[in-house]
């Protein structure tokens, strides 16, 4: 997958992120929630950009671990909204299986831009 592939994917998943948001219950635990997810599924797309613009090898790194910490956010969130029942399995899994590969492309790129 290449930058601009990988750009287009984390803006289509932070899109969905806010979708999600907006069906959310209107409770105090639906809005806390959200809250936290809109701001941490958000910005994996944004800090994937800054990396991008990063000048240098070490900057690149250290802004992936930003995008790393985020989506970690992200995952955690949504299994809350899994447990506490604010939404159906269901809705959540889908978005939850891309948190995961998002996870697992930014981990891999940032190890192998370690050791380049």
């Amino acid at each position: 997958m290449n930058k601009d592939e990988l750009k287009r994917r984390t803006k289509e998943y932070a899109l969905r992120i806010i979708k999600l948001i907006d069906v959310l219950p209107r409770t105090t635990a639906g809005r806390a929630i959200g809250n936290q997810l809109v701001r941490s599924g958000t910005s994996i797309g944004a800090n994937y950009r800054a990396a991008l613009r990063a000048r240098s090898r070490a900057e690149f790194v250290a802004k992936l671990g930003i995008v790393v910490e985020e989506a970690d956010e992200s995952e955690f969130w949504l299994e809350l909204i899994i447990e506490a029942e604010l939404l159906k399995k269901e809705l959540i899994e889908p978005l939850l299986k891309e948190t995961n590969e998002l996870i697992a492309i930014f981990v891999s790129t940032r190890k192998s831009s370690r050791k380049s």
